[in-house]
């Protein structure tokens, strides 16, 4: 059985899979001072929530976007699982070519989920990961990753916004009622779900712009859910794309 793992700066998301086939599948808060055996009681858990345990898992991928946390996975996996965690970076095979000015800068997240990407459409599709940053990558007719966007997340935004704003409310992210809100918590609502709908759409169109066409758009992350609905040019959302492409990396990496 395989172990995924990805790290966000907000959350980490993992699962197990059987082949081709994800068994289960966890999120939970992305805690950066966790330590090997802080995540191997954590993952300890979950697993026996579901009649597994570590004996189970012959192999496992990590990704991460919060460097302090990839050795402490490898070290979990070393110290409980008995083996040699994979590292999603340089080195690894991903199947596509990579037209990118430093292919090293790109997040080990949007790598993972462009894998996914072209082996469902081959190209060219878009990408658009709602975390704590939303971002864009793009694969062109060929399959390859030519790039893509970056701006700030909802939940950063809304934090700022509630910061700098003395008589702001802090709010929980909810779908918004109207865009014609009647009190200040719904008003918050709709100004950013709305407004990051809208900034989304006009992204991928410059997009399209560029490509020279409309492309298949899949949404992915966990914030993706409040927003999609109020989009136009979004396709289809799947939670489970980045976990995806860390089976796929595997499989093209695995001895």
């Amino acid at each position: 059985m395989l172990l995924v793992v990805d790290v966000g700066n907000t959350q980490t998301h993992f699962g197990t899979f059987e082949g081709e086939e994800l068994l289960e599948h966890w999120r939970f808060a992305t805690v950066r001072e966790s330590t090997a055996d802080q995540l191997g009681a954590a993952l300890r858990n979950l697993l026996e929530l579901r009649g597994l345990s570590f004996g189970d898992l012959s192999a496992s991928i990590v990704s991460s976007t919060v460097p302090h946390l990839e050795p402490e996975w490898t070290a979990m996996a070393a110290r409980y699982l008995g083996h040699e965690m994979l590292v999603v970076g340089p080195g690894l095979k991903t199947g596509m070519a990579i037209r990118y000015d430093n292919p090293r800068e790109i997040g080990a997240d949007r790598l993972v989920n462009a894998v996914a990407l072209r082996a469902r459409f081959g190209g060219p599709a878009v990408c658009v990961d709602f975390g704590t940053a939303t971002t864009f990558d793009v694969l062109s007719a060929a399959g390859e990753y030519v790039g893509g966007s970056l701006m700030t997340g909802m939940e950063i935004s809304l934090d700022a916004l509630t910061e700098r704003g003395a008589r702001l409310p802090k709010v929980e992210l909810a779908p918004p009622k109207s865009v014609i809100a009647k009190n200040t918590i719904d008003a918050i609502r709709s100004g950013v779900i709305f407004g990051y709908a809208g900034a989304v759409d006009a992204i991928l169109r410059r997009i399209y712009d560029e490509l020279g066409a409309r492309v298949a758009v899949v949404a992915t992350g966990g914030l993706g859910h409040l927003v999609v609905p109020f989009t136009e040019e979004i396709d289809e959302v799947d939670d489970l794309l980045t976990l995806t492409g860390l089976r796929l990396i595997h499989e093209m990496n695995a001895a």
